[in-house]
């Protein structure tokens, strides 16, 4: 199967009028079918392997339609492991985790706010310089009260290498999400509650990075923005608006196998 058909067939179903439940299963089949896709057209290549680490030192702002006053947020560090496989000169899997704590301060007091996010996705060469990604990302932050805001879905988007001489390169990526999850909670009564939602937002980045041929390694720093909303299925809960940005850097190897 042509794989800009395979994705075409994908958003289609993704965009139609078949239920939540529908939209989900048929999106996490049919990017666990491109993924055996991806294996078996590459399975009798060797493989090029970058693995690294990259860190972003991010801005989080935060808005809830039904507070008066927003939490004030400090920045922090978010780091984690970087896995590029490149099976030939069309297909590569890549994956992204990223994990970090913020000091939320609240009028009960400051609050250790633990944040992961996490992306794995199949990428697709259209040209030298564009690749079309498509995959999963989990999302959650956490607080030391017992407080847990975990989702999971699809993203997709759009990926750019763009050479401008001695081994110096941009890079910038733009892409949507489309996630679903659970808040848990325990009220004063010690009670559990839960709140479902949806989330939805954007992410983009561009970075300059310099490859290093003796040692085989890529340096890269750069800037980041992350946006999402998120829409509960209470409307009592009224919606949460999250900015994150900042600085991001990056080291990885590369080798074949």
């Amino acid at each position: 199967m042509d794989i800009k058909l395979f994705i075409f067939i994908i958003f289609k179903n993704f965009s139609g009028k078949e239920g939540n439940r529908m939209k989900k299963k048929t999106l996490t089949i049919a990017f666990l079918t491109l993924i055996s896709i991806s294996f078996l057209h590459v399975k009798a290549n060797a493989a090029d392997i970058s693995v690294g680490a990259t860190t972003w030192y991010s801005w989080w702002d935060m808005d809830n339609e039904n507070s008066s006053s927003d939490p004030d947020i400090d920045p922090a560090f978010l780091y984690g492991p970087a896995l590029s496989v490149k099976f030939n000169n069309d297909f590569n899997l890549s994956f992204v985790f990223l994990y970090g704590k913020f000091d939320l301060q609240e009028e009960e007091g400051k609050e250790e706010v633990t944040r992961m996010d996490s992306d794995l996705a199949i990428n697709y060469r259209l040209n030298s310089y564009l690749k079309l990604f498509l995959g999963g990302k989990y999302m959650s932050y956490t607080q030391d009260n017992g407080f847990k805001h975990a989702g999971l879905g699809p993203g997709a988007g759009i990926s750019a290498v763009i050479p401008v001489g001695l081994n110096f390169f941009l890079l910038g990526n733009a892409s949507a999400l489309y996630l679903w999850g659970e808040e848990n909670q325990t009220d004063e009564s010690d009670n559990d509650v839960t709140a479902k939602y949806n989330e939805y937002g954007l992410n983009t980045s561009l970075s300059l990075a310099y490859y290093i041929a003796p040692a085989s390694t890529t340096l890269s720093i750069g800037g980041r923005y992350q946006y999402f909303k998120t829409e509960y299925e209470d409307d009592n809960l009224g919606d949460m608006k999250h900015k994150f940005y900042g600085i991001t850097a990056a080291a990885t190897y590369s080798f074949s196998i």
